[in-house]
């Protein structure tokens, strides 16, 4: 699992439009909130994304991006999306690397029954890629207000 004070692992992936998103492309130029949930249109995901749009031009305004990132293909984002009218951009993880790579993709117990899954967690990133903050197994209700907070504590 990662740490805070790492360099964030690099990323270039797809986001719900096709188009190749970069950790690069934001160094030096904007704070990167990187939030892992399970999957598309599911209760507690769709709570984390809304609250996350609710607060998204106060993220904007803090010099910070914010991206969902899952599993789930681009249509499946495009489609979450448009159903909930969210304005955070959605990352396509379909290879799972990205997942792997920030120690998100983890075995998980349920009802007696083991499997892989995403354990959702949240990263925030500085201008120069450096993990300012690390948090695994998050609680989707209040997590954008408390990641919002943080950035505004300490990452101007």
């Amino acid at each position: 699992m990662l740490q805070k004070k790492q360099i964030a692992p690099a990323f270039n992936v797809l986001n719900q439009d096709g188009q190749a998103v970069s950790l690069a492309d934001y160094r030096g130029k904007k704070h990167v909130v990187l939030y892992f949930y399970p999957k598309d249109d599911t209760p507690g995901c769709t709570i984390e994304a809304n609250q996350f749009t609710a607060l998204a031009k106060e993220f904007a305004e803090l010099d910070t991006v914010v991206f969902g990132v899952s599993k789930d293909d681009c249509e499946s984002h495009r489609a979450f999306i448009g159903k909930y009218g969210l304005a955070v951009q959605l990352l396509a993880d379909t290879s799972g690397e990205l997942c792997e790579s920030y120690g998100v993709w983890q075995e998980r117990e349920k009802d007696g029954v083991k499997r892989m899954a995403i354990v959702r967690s949240t990263f925030i990133i500085d201008k120069d890629g450096v993990l300012q903050e690390v948090i695994y197994g998050v609680t989707p209700d209040g997590h954008a207000r408390e990641i919002l907070e943080k950035i505004r504590a300490g990452l101007r």
